[in-house]
């Protein structure tokens, strides 16, 4: 292997946001009159508001254009996190994150989410800095499970995409990491709930379980 940059998605890899996401979309379920049970919620995790709007439109016969559903789920997201005061990585990702840094890895974030949620996240846990290529689900023709979020990180840090090892949590985003032909991490995260990960390269519990020695 010869791995140049770590790409990392965002909810349940960097920070630990899926709960609070749960949270947030059942609101916006219950405002539209209808409730997402846990096993529909879980193919959810690692779409993309775009694809996921799409199956819920067809399932529940909603009535409203999937733009405007985005910008409504966009909207309550940014200001749940704008207003929310207590926000910390997960464990061990700020160590792994200097790590990378330290053995000259480029390093890039790569997520579903709107990118001004993930610029205020990034912010309000001290990493916004360390992260100038962010990629975000709006940037790219077709989200997850779908290579191109990760393919466009690839092309701006100037790699070609053998050399990128991604982090991911959600099924979705391994079949990504893997579509793009890139050694991927599957990262198990308790609340990202029932997530095949089977498909990663390596999967692990915590950060400090990523050996990247082999790799570089």
């Amino acid at each position: 292997m010869d791995i140049k940059a770590v790409i990392f998605d965002m909810d349940g890899v960097i920070i630990d946001s899926e709960p609070l996401y749960r949270k947030i979309q059942d609101s916006v379920f219950a405002g539209l009159g209808f409730s997402v049970q846990d096993a529909e919620y879980d193919t959810f995790i690692g779409l993309g508001l775009k694809i996921m709007w799409e199956k819920l439109i067809a399932s529940r016969q909603l009535i409203q254009s999937n733009d405007t559903l985005i910008e409504l789920n966009n909207r309550q997201i940014y200001e749940f996190f704008r207003n929310e005061e207590y926000l910390e990585p997960m464990p061990g990702f700020v160590a792994f994150m200097d790590y990378c840094m330290m053995k000259n890895l480029k390093i890039a974030v790569a997520s579903s989410t709107a990118k001004r949620v993930i610029e205020i996240i990034l912010k309000k846990i001290g990493v916004l800095d360390k992260f100038p290529i962010i990629v975000s689900g709006e940037e790219v023709k077709t989200g997850k499970p779908a290579p191109d979020i990760f393919l466009e990180a690839a092309g701006r840090m100037k790699l070609s995409p053998v050399n990128c090892l991604v982090i991911e949590d959600s099924e979705n985003g391994v079949k990504a990491a893997k579509s793009a032909q890139m050694f991927c991490v599957g990262l198990q995260n308790p609340h990202s709930g029932n997530q095949d990960l089977s498909t990663a390269d390596m999967i692990v519990k915590k950060f400090d379980e990523i050996k990247l020695g082999h790799l570089l």
